[in-house]
């Protein structure tokens, strides 16, 4: 089963080494790791992407919090969450299908970042699925290069990491007229 995991780590050299590290010397395999900056100049985030069982995923989460420069573990598994992953993907293109693939750009919400006389550069992000979906899509075109970042995830409204680090018990959903919108939101 996929899982996403976040860390908040310490903002230090050898970080990334030592939890990769961890992950290698267990035998557990990394589907996507992405390591960036968070509001606080002394912590980054760690967004990790497995595909383990519940035994396994228990034991990750154990590891991860053992090491001395995590702060902060969540299985975004029982929470709403979004994620995104990034791509900027060069497509071999000439003039004759170029509006065929613009077109295909614009209903996947994408962005045409530079185009030339035989190739464009689309910017696509969303969920990995949207990306693969993308990529099909463009392969009979001719896909010249691919570049992606790896998944990135945070709990939806007021969940932040560091409150539902906590075990927590599930609250029961009030329905009312006077909700707060961030109740509200449409899924992504």
């Amino acid at each position: 089963m996929r899982h996403v995991i976040s860390a908040l780590v310490v903002n230090e050299p050898g970080v990334l080494a030592s939890v990769a590290g961890m992950f290698a010397a267990r035998g557990f395999n990394i589907d996507s790791l992405v390591v960036g900056r968070t509001e606080d100049a002394n912590l980054s985030r760690m967004t990790i992407v497995v595909d383990a069982d519940e035994n396994t995923l228990e034991q990750v989460r154990k590891q991860l919090a053992k090491l001395v420069p995590v702060t902060k573990v969540k299985d975004f598994q029982n929470s709403a969450y979004i994620e995104r992953d990034l791509a900027l993907i060069t497509v071999s293109i000439g003039p004759e299908h170029r509006g065929e693939v613009i077109e295909i750009v614009t209903l996947f919400r994408g962005r045409v970042v530079d185009v030339s006389k035989d190739s464009v550069m689309v910017e696509l992000a969303g969920t990995e699925q949207k990306i693969e979906a993308f990529v099909e899509l463009m392969k009979p075109f001719g896909i010249r290069e691919l570049a992606r970042t790896g998944v990135i995830a945070m709990t939806r409204g007021m969940q932040h990491l560091h409150e539902a680090a906590a075990p927590t018990t599930p609250k029961e959903r009030k329905r009312s007229l006077h909700a707060p919108a961030a109740v509200a939101l449409p899924p992504s």
